[in-house]
Formats: structure tokens, C-alpha cells, sequence
């Protein structure tokens, strides 16, 4: 037994160099060294660690800690070995990245009685021949890191944790501590029921971590907000969380363009790669890591100022613990996240084919996510009440909700209106084909339904596609609505829609998702990107300028410059092709095909006006030249199969063709027509090729395919959507 306080305070002096615990840790140590279970519930930055690491320096035999991820388990270990000076065998991990030789050694060390913590992978726990070894040595208590994985509901369900009280009472059961950042109250007990210890003491600290910032940013230009966010906070320690290992070596190779020094770190790198990338973060040779979720769990870094996400994450406790990865020093930590609704539509995507049950959890977790980004109350509020913990402060201060409360409106009549067209129609269908019928839109899926003969058909037409996307977004949120993932995102109303609409209440809706930019220091937030937030005057005269070259084209006006591009240009005032290829949307071959004479009336504009023009901020883009790339381009020059591009790179025809349009943005001409010839049919190319020509109102693959979709494949729209702005729009 281990009562003496003084003893726990000299310890912790001794090895850790701290005068005093945090919060309820000396409690917990007291408890799991007196041979007790415990679950320990603590925020990122709380000291969970030290839970385990001061027990097992100071009871008799080796802890064996559990954990998912070889970096922390490095990181881990070799913070023991410096606050033990001359013991390195005091702390051990036991995985796969080991040769024979520093297995042997792991051996002699624990079989002496030298080593105090072994940290194991899941994986490594099961291995018969560590079980027998482990076995043959004193252990003192078994402490479960990252409990979270045992739980399917958890944001990083692993099977293999699953198997650990198994294993334990294979081994020899000693004392448990589980240890978690984040746990619903539902994680929380299959965490305690799975390892079999009901008796254990909860030891549940406070989620909120009140020197976080929280901020969901329109997706309009991430990766040129990213740039100027990080330049406005130079020197600063941030993690760039995105859900890809193809947008991380993107986003990271971007960074280092404009001057940014970042590393990236995913899972696809070689080990000594991702150790050496994560040592650079470590000792600040680098200011940014770019990372998939593979990062960043237990990482020791205190002074990580800001944690952005180019991609909304999976799930509530995903996103709550890899922000608390920012401002573990208690000091500023600035939490971003970039959130559009396609990102959704992307991760619904990869959940078809799953299991069912694995389907209708992870859509359970998206949902909470979508109602979170897509949410007017204080974010704080939101996440703790998430959690299980409630706060009581109106206004925190800390949020982008509290500091530019978005406007509300009553939407009764507009969410049973949407309820009404759903009872309406015989079939489901998409949501966007529910805002087009409502906002009176006409397009051929319109026709071909006679959709625009219904009664409903333009009642809501005072109001745009967007705001009743928006008001169906809201109508999901709420379990109004019901979006079927397995029948490709058909919207049914659920049962307490059907009741909302027999009886309508209050229903406070927001009128548009408009984010602050929060980067300017005056007290009036900075116009959106892409909302029409420049110089009216000029953008009212470069549209008068686009259709006037689109009718002397013969061309729609999209096809010359979309409305974001001209808002651009509206916002910095482009006197040069280079500069001109700074706006949204605008590639080399666009620009030098149509800018000439938009560049000399913005030059002629700012002449004639005295305008300053902002010249702070340029972003450089990335050469569009990676080896893929190049390789791409030659094989389509000695005209070779798109498929046999695609297998000779290990890539999907998804893929494939998200590279072909990324060289084609650029402003490349690509002449597919070899292989278009092959597979498709003359006449639905043709179709196809009018449809862009003559219907679309951008190149928007999405509204293509909405408009399209009963007709043709998505592979065949992509294709000749290409070829019309290879041979059209380049």
C-alpha cells in the first residue's frame, strides 16, 4: 500500500521536475499503486501520462502500457529515459519496428528487473512468444492508452483492442488503468465493460479546455486561407489535419512553395521517414506538420498554438481530440476546421459497402459532426454538452458562434413547406432536387419528371437553390429529414417531421452559413471569399465585359470566367496575366486565352478610380509538375489507355481522372479524344459535349451530373466535361 504523500511529491519532483499534481492525478496514482482499477477520463494536455508513468517508477515489477501508435510509444519512452538519467532499459516498447537484436535486449532487461514501463502495441500483446515472456516477469499493473479503441463507437474503433482482458488473463491479471481523452457516455462503458472491470473508480476531469478558439470556415480556397493564416502567425507550432495521403504531400509541398517550413506524416511513409518528420516538429526544424489522423496521439508538445482541419473529421470525439492537441501549455491554441457539405457526401460515400451496422454507426457520428459545423450555439456549449457536461455560459468568448452570432429566422413555414413537397411526390429524391423544385429551378431532370407542373414547384422561389439546400441541411440536423446513405442520399421526412408538419412550433433556422474571416484586426469581419464582398462597381463592369466576349465566342459566360473568378478579381484587382492566375479559378490557359481584356479594364479601373491595390498577400500555386504528373501527360501524348495509366500507378480510375482535371485547371490542353472514341458512343458524346456548350451554367461536375445523371455514367460526364474545356475553355 502507498499512502505517503510525501513520498508521491519527492517522486514527482525527482523524476518529472514538478512541486505540485494536476488536478486529480495524485488520487489516481494513490488508487491504481494501492492495487485498485481505475478509468481515467482527461483532456488532451491534462497529464494523463504521469497517471501511469509515476505509479509504475515507484511500485514493484514492470507496467505493461498498452498503446496504438509506434511514434508515441518512441516519444514516450524516450521522455522516460531523459527524466531517469544512465537507465535507458528503465523503458521499453515492444512492436513490429524492432530488429532481432533490440528484441534480445528488450528480453534481457525486463527478465533482470531493470525496465519499469513496456510499452506494447495490441498487435504485439497477442504474439505467443512475448506472451510467454511476459509471463516469467512481475507485472505491476496494466495500463490501457487510447481506450477509446476499444469501442466501436469511438472515433478510432480498433478489433484488436478488443482482445486485451483476454490476453491479460492469459498473462496473469494484475491492476487496470484505462486512459482516454474522449469518451461519450456510451464509449465510456463499453470501455469499462469490455476490459472486464466494473469496480473500477471513474476519475472523469472537466472537457473544457478554456484557452481553445473554435472557428468552422466556409470551404471556398482552403489551402489560400491556410497560407495566409500561417502567415500571419509566423514561428508558430501548428498541426494541419486532412483526411488524404495524396492532399498531405499536396498541402505540405504547397507550404513549402510559399515559404512555409512543413513536413509532412501519414501512414504511407516509411517509418524512419514519419519518425524523422515528427523529431523535425519536435525540435522546431519545421513550424507545421501536415497529417493524416495518424498523428499527433500522446505527442509531447505543449506549445502547438494552432490545429487546422482541411477536412471536417469523422466524428465528434475525432475533431474534440485532435484539437486538444493545440494549447497543451494552457496558453493560446486557435482551432480551425473547414467545412462543406461535399465532404460529407465524400465520407457517406466510402461508408456504402461497409456493413450495415457499421454503416448506421458511422452515419450516427457524421451526423453529430454535420449538426456541430452546421450549428448557430456557442461550439463550446455544444462539444462539452456532447460529453456529457453541461456549461452554463451563454456567450464563452472562444468561438466563432459567440464573437459573430450568425442571423436566425422562424423557418416553420419553410421546413413544412419541404416536408409537404417530400409527402408530395411518389419517389425520394436528392436534396438538390428538392431545393430546385422549391426555389423553381428548371433543369432536364425537372422536365423529365413534369416536376415543374407541381403545385409546389417554385412556391419558394423568393429564396436561391443555397438557402433550401440549407433549410434541408438544418431539417437532417434537427431528425426532421432522413437521408438514405444505401439509396444514394434520398431525403424522406422521419416520423416527428410528419408531426412537425400535422403541427408546426418555432423553429429557429439560420439564413445563411456565413463564417467571420477572423484575420483582420479591425472590428468588421473581411468579406468572404467568393460571396461578393469586393468592389461592386467593377465586378457589375467585368460581368458586363463577360458577356460581351461570351456572345462575340458564341460561348455561355461561364465557359470565359465563373462568378467566383470575377469576384476575385473584384477583391485584388489583377493588372497582369500572372497576377490574373492568382484568382479562383483562373489556370495559365485561361487566363492567357481570356484575360487580356479583363486585365486591361481592371488596369484602366484602378487608374481612373486611385485605387490601392492589396499587394500583402500572393500565393504561390504549385507547378503542376510532379513525377504523376509528367507521366500522365507523356502517356496521353503516345496516346495509351486511360486504365493501363491507371494500373501502371497503382490508381483507381477515380484517381486517374482527379489528376487528368487537376493538369487541365492548370490551363493544359489534353487531347483525349483517342481513348473518348474508343468508349463511348459518338452520340452521347455529342449529347454530352452540347450539354456544357449550351445548358450548363458552370463546369460544376456535381450539377452535371444532377442534371444528367438518369442518362449517363459519371465516368462518361468527367470525360467529355474534359475534352469541352480542353478544346472550348483552354
Amino acid at each position: 500500500m502507498i499512502t505517503d504523500s510525501a513520498l508521491l511529491h519527492g517522486k514527482l519532483k525527482e523524476f518529472f521536475g514538478f512541486d505540485s499534481f494536476k488536478a486529480d492525478q495524485e488520487r489516481i496514482i494513490t488508487h491504481l499503486a494501492n492495487g485498485n482499477n481505475a478509468f481515467v477520463l482527461m483532456p488532451t494536455g491534462g497529464g494523463k501520462s504521469l497517471c501511469y508513468q509515476l505509479p509504475a517508477l515507484v511500485m514493484e515489477g514492470t507496467a505493461i502500457v498498452i498503446s496504438p501508435l509506434i511514434a508515441l510509444m518512441k516519444n514516450q519512452v524516450d521522455a522516460i529515459r531523459g527524466f531517469v538519467a544512465g537507465n535507458d532499459g528503465i523503458a521499453h516498447f515492444l512492436n513490429s519496428s524492432l530488429s532481432k537484436a533490440q528484441i534480445a535486449e528488450v528480453k534481457k532487461d525486463l527478465l533482470s528487473g531493470a525496465t519499469k514501463l513496456l510499452y506494447v502495441a495490441p498487435e504485439s500483446l497477442t504474439k505467443a512468444e512475448n506472451v510467454a515472456m511476459l509471463k516469467e516477469i512481475k507485472i505491476s499493473f496494466y495500463a490501457v492508452d487510447e481506450a477509446h479503441c476499444i469501442s466501436e463507437w469511438g472515433h478510432d474503433f480498433r478489433p484488436e483492442y478488443r482482445r486485451i482482458r483476454n490476453i491479460i488473463e492469459e498473462i496473469g491479471v494484475s491492476p487496470i488503468i484505462a486512459l482516454t481523452a474522449t469518451a461519450t457516455p456510451k464509449v465510456q462503458s463499453d470501455i469499462i465493460k469490455n476490459l472486464g472491470m466494473t469496480d473500477a473508480t471513474v476519475f472523469k476531469s472537466s472537457f473544457n479546455r478554456p484557452n481553445l478558439y473554435y472557428e468552422i470556415r466556409d470551404k471556398s480556397d482552403p489551402k489560400r486561407d491556410i497560407i495566409k493564416f500561417i502567415r500571419q502567425n509566423p514561428g508558430k507550432s501548428g498541426i494541419i489535419y486532412c483526411l488524404s495521403r495524396k492532399k498531405v504531400e499536396e498541402l505540405a509541398e504547397l507550404l513549402n512553395i510559399n515559404g512555409i517550413k512543413a513536413a509532412p506524416y501519414h501512414a504511407g511513409l516509411d517509418a524512419k521517414t514519419r519518425a524523422e518528420n515528427q523529431d523535425r516538429f519536435l525540435m522546431e526544424d519545421v513550424d507545421v506538420i501536415v497529417a493524416t489522423i495518424a498523428f499527433g496521439m500522446g505527442i509531447d508538445k505543449p506549445d502547438v498554438r494552432f490545429v487546422i482541419h482541411y477536412d471536417i473529421p469523422k466524428s465528434i470525439e475525432g475533431y474534440y481530440q485532435e484539437t486538444g492537441r493545440a494549447g497543451r501549455d494552457g496558453k493560446e491554441g486557435q482551432c480551425i476546421t473547414f467545412y462543406s457539405y461535399k465532404d460529407i457526401q465524400k465520407l457517406e460515400k466510402f461508408m456504402q459497402g461497409k456493413p450495415i451496422a457499421e454503416q448506421e454507426i458511422g452515419k450516427q457520428l457524421l451526423t453529430e459532426t454535420v449538426a456541430y459545423a452546421e450549428s448557430n450555439s456557442c461550439r463550446r456549449k455544444l462539444l462539452l454538452n456532447y460529453f456529457g457536461e453541461s456549461y452554463e455560459i451563454e456567450n464563452c468568448g472562444a468561438c466563432d458562434n459567440c464573437l459573430h452570432p450568425k442571423r436566425q429566422f422562424d423557418g416553420r413555414e419553410e421546413m413544412a413547406m419541404v416536408i409537404e413537397l417530400i409527402q408530395t411526390l411518389p419517389e425520394r429524391f436528392k436534396l438538390e432536387h428538392l431545393a430546385n423544385i422549391l426555389a423553381g429551378e428548371m433543369n432536364s431532370i425537372i422536365k423529365s419528371y413534369k416536376h415543374d407542373k407541381l403545385e409546389l414547384y417554385g412556391a419558394g422561389k423568393e429564396h436561391s437553390v443555397k438557402f433550401w439546400c440549407a433549410v434541408i441541411h438544418q431539417g437532417l440536423v434537427l431528425h426532421l429529414l432522413h437521408k438514405d446513405i444505401e439509396s444514394y442520399g434520398l431525403i424522406s421526412a422521419t416520423p416527428e417531421g410528419a408531426a412537425f408538419y400535422e403541427k408546426p412550433y418555432e423553429l429557429m433556422l439560420t439564413e445563411e452559413r456565413e463564417f467571420a474571416d477572423g484575420e483582420d484586426d479591425d472590428d468588421d469581419p473581411a468579406p468572404a471569399r467568393g460571396g461578393g464582398g469586393g468592389d461592386p462597381q467593377l465586378l457589375a463592369m467585368l460581368k458586363d465585359l463577360r458577356k460581351d466576349v461570351a456572345k462575340r465566342l458564341r460561348l455561355q459566360p461561364w465557359v470565359i470566367f465563373g462568378d467566383p473568378s470575377l469576384e476575385d478579381m473584384s477583391i485584388m484587382y489583377p493588372v497582369t496575366v500572372d497576377e490574373l492566375k492568382n484568382c479562383q479559378g483562373v489556370g495559365e490557359g485561361k487566363a492567357r486565352k481570356f484575360g487580356k481584356e479583363f486585365i486591361e479594364l481592371i488596369a484602366k479601373y484602378v487608374d481612373e478610380n486611385e485605387i490601392e491595390r492589396p499587394d500583402d498577400f500572393v500565393m504561390k500555386s504549385m507547378v503542376n509538375k510532379s513525377v504523376n504528373k509528367v507521366y500522365i501527360i507523356q502517356s496521353i501524348d503516345r496516346k495509351i489507355p486511360l486504365d493501363e495509366i491507371a494500373d501502371s500507378k497503382g490508381m483507381d480510375m477515380e484517381e486517374l481522372l482527379d489528376e487528368i482535371e487537376a493538369i487541365v485547371a492548370s490551363g493544359m490542353k489534353l487531347n483525349l479524344n483517342y481513348y473518348i472514341e474508343q468508349t463511348i458512343d459518338d452520340d452521347i458524346v455529342d449529347e454530352i459535349f452540347d450539354y456544357f456548350r449550351n445548358e450548363a451554367e458552370s463546369d460544376s461536375l456535381e450539377a452535371a451530373m444532377e442534371d444528367l445523371r438518369d442518362d449517363y455514367d459519371e465516368p462518361e460526364v468527367r470525360l467529355v466535361r474534359l475534352k469541352f474545356l480542353c478544346e472550348v475553355a483552354n
